[in-house]
């Protein structure tokens, strides 16, 4: 039976939380981060969210608190959207977005939006260490979610709709998901 979650994974810089909360509101549903559960986990711990993907690679226990929480949300939950790079495995009737980008301008966009919030540090002071955070941070996550569950994270085939949202803007990404929800979920208009 489909479920009224639609999940959102997606490469970085992608704009996974900025579309879960856009089509959130646009359907009226409720809207879960797991990236902003998982920085809570790593701000509880001291650590960077580098760090603290680093970490899990070797600590269960991380990826279990996020697992344990999303299951219990798809038994529970109804009309809801998360961002989060594994949902969809733990929500097999959900619909599964995929959203892609190019390291080069992800790398763009994050300093940017870091830029902007004041967040620049001293791993992040220009495009090219941020390039290369996301290259730590998307190899540890690939070999950890491929040794923990066996899957290839990013595998388009995983996925219900793709979307590179490198010449989309959020408006256009937002239309596009509800329109693949709504014609897969039998809402359409």
């Amino acid at each position: 039976m489909k479920k009224q979650i639609i999940t959102i994974a997606g490469s970085p810089g992608s704009g996974k939380s900025s579309t879960a909360k856009a089509i959130a509101a646009a359907l009226g549903f409720q809207h879960f981060s797991s990236g902003d559960f998982f920085r809570q986990l790593a701000v509880e711990r001291g650590q960077s969210i580098e760090a603290m993907n680093i970490s899990a690679e070797v600590q269960r226990d991380i990826d279990l608190k996020v697992d344990n929480l999303l299951q219990q949300m798809y038994r529970t939950a109804d009309r809801l959207v998360i961002d989060s790079r594994m949902a969809w495995h733990w929500m097999p009737e959900s619909f599964k977005v995929f959203l892609v980008l190019d390291p080069a301008t992800a790398a763009e966009r994050i300093f940017a939006h870091l830029q902007g919030a004041g967040r620049l540090s001293e791993n992040a002071a220009s495009v090219e260490e941020v390039r290369r955070s996301i290259d730590r941070r998307s190899t540890s996550e690939r070999k950890r979610y491929a040794a923990l569950y066996g899957v290839a994270a990013t595998d388009p085939l995983n996925f219900d709709v793709v979307i590179n949202t490198k010449h989309n803007d959020l408006n256009t990404v937002t239309a596009m998901v509800s329109a693949a929800y709504q014609g897969w979920h039998g809402t359409a208009p």
